[in-house]
């Protein structure tokens, strides 16, 4: 039996329960609710079988870029499933694929010149990580084997990824499976790493740590991973102006590559195409995904210089073939519909309506800079983190057993709005295309829900 807006939610939600393992959820507590079913999405909209409809906070998982089912990104898909569904690059090339790698770095940071496909964020990281390990193989230096990565840095699920990440809730309970990496202080200036009271008079003391670490583990390093301006899964953390450039730099100094991580960071979200271009950075390795694809397929990807690209050509016999791939690397249905997104990108004046709606997420996360459980206010273009605590005097967090960012999330439901929370920050994320209607009532629902769970 096929499922259609039709069935009864009732029976759609008894089957999820049966068969269905969700991520990142404590299905104990899942069962025990009495879950939305998302049958249908129009623009910014979320549509439950019960014919209720929910402004999308999240972009669905981040990625959401013009809007739920858009007709050209629909045509797009539904042409290339006329003419080919699939077919590998192991051995063959691919039409969509190649279209798609021209575009990419002619819109990437100067100086990355060639793709590699992957199909989602972990993904993409991880290919960034074993290219940059043999890389240092390549250039006769094996003992450069070792990570740098940022406090609360997330980079997602797989092994390799998870090694890098630095989130206790998430990563802990697999660290006997992970390789070691170095830990730098992030910053996160709300809640300095590094005890400095003013943030704006610190001179970003948390580089003068990341310096002394790439000292101290030169001769081991193989590459600094970082997302570039926010860190998304560790709390919506905004760096401060010139931490980026400041890490390229120290990379160059240190010969340590570094690789920056634009999986939720790229395609628009900071307001340029990739965040790395606000400081006018060219990382050695860039991942991408999410935003890639506008949300309609897995598809990522994994830049890197000329430089990277050439240390893998060699005789056969010598085995400095990259040997990493995936079954639908390169899909021709994804490369397809990312090829329509960026078109519509230029289209649509996308990126200026990003500009424009920024401003107006300013102005909105405003109204709650007085709330006294609000401690924290932090938004780079239009994705934004509302940090709520306990005590604002003394920023005193409240127990996460408490689940207070949770039960915000739940009560802005009863308002039209879904939102998934980061611990007790609030995480604001909504489709690039939304409108300026649409935003003042997500950031109304949101405010809403904040101050009935906290007050």
């Amino acid at each position: 039996m096929h499922a259609t807006e039709n069935m009864p939610t009732a029976q759609l939600q008894s089957w999820d329960k049966q068969y269905v393992w969700h991520p990142f959820t404590q299905m104990q507590d899942w069962l025990a609710e009495e879950p939305l079913v998302i049958v249908r999405g129009e623009g910014s909209w979320l549509i439950d079988s019960d014919g209720s409809r929910y402004l999308d906070g999240v972009a669905s998982m981040w990625t959401n870029v013009h809007g739920h089912s858009h007709p050209a990104l629909n045509k797009a898909l539904a042409d290339q499933a006329a003419r080919l569904e699939h077919s590998t690059l192991l051995g063959l090339a691919g039409e969509q694929s190649i279209l798609l790698a021209k575009r990419l770095i002619e819109i990437a940071p100067a100086g990355l010149r060639k793709v590699f496909y992957s199909d989602n964020g972990s993904t993409a990281v991880e290919v960034g990580l074993k290219m940059a390990y043999q890389y240092h193989c390549h250039k006769g230096e094996p003992q450069r084997s070792r990570f740098l990565r940022l406090q609360h840095a997330y980079h997602g699920d797989t092994i390799g990824s998870m090694s890098v990440g630095g989130i206790s809730i998430y990563h802990d309970t697999f660290k006997p499976l992970l390789f070691s990496t170095i830990e730098a202080p992030a910053p996160y200036c709300y809640r300095c790493p590094m005890g400095q009271s003013d943030p704006a008079a610190c001179g970003m003391a948390c580089l003068e740590a990341l310096e002394q670490l790439m000292c101290e583990h030169r001769e081991y390093l193989a590459g600094m991973l970082m997302e570039p301006l926010l860190q998304g899964a560790g709390g919506m953390l905004v760096h401060p102006a010139g931490y980026l450039k400041g890490v390229r730099q120290l990379c160059d100094r240190y010969g340590v590559l570094l690789i920056t991580d634009e999986v939720a960071t790229g395609f628009g979200r900071t307001g340029s195409m990739f965040a790395c271009q606000q400081e006018g950075v060219t990382p050695d390795i860039m991942a991408i995904s999410k935003g890639l694809c506008a949300g309609y397929l897995p598809l990522a990807a994994t830049l890197a210089t000329e430089e990277i690209y050439q240390a893998f050509l060699g005789n056969y016999a010598e085995l400095k073939t990259f040997f990493h791939g995936h079954t639908f690397t390169g899909n021709p249905l994804a490369c397809a519909v990312a090829l329509r997104s960026l078109e519509l990108f230029e289209e649509t004046g996308l990126l200026e309506s990003v500009g424009q709606r920024s401003k107006q997420l300013t102005a909105l996360l405003q109204q709650l800079e007085e709330h006294p459980h609000v401690g924290n206010l932090r938004q780079c273009g239009l994705a934004a983190g509302i940090e709520l605590v306990q005590d604002k005097a003394t920023k005193a967090a409240y127990p996460w057993e408490e689940k207070r960012g949770v039960r915000v999330c739940q009560e802005a439901r009863r308002h039209g709005v879904f939102s998934r929370p980061l611990g007790n920050t609030v995480v604001v994320f909504p489709p690039l295309a939304i409108t300026e209607d649409e935003l003042a009532f997500l950031m109304e629902g949101l405010n809403k829900a904040i101050r009935v769970v906290t007050d």
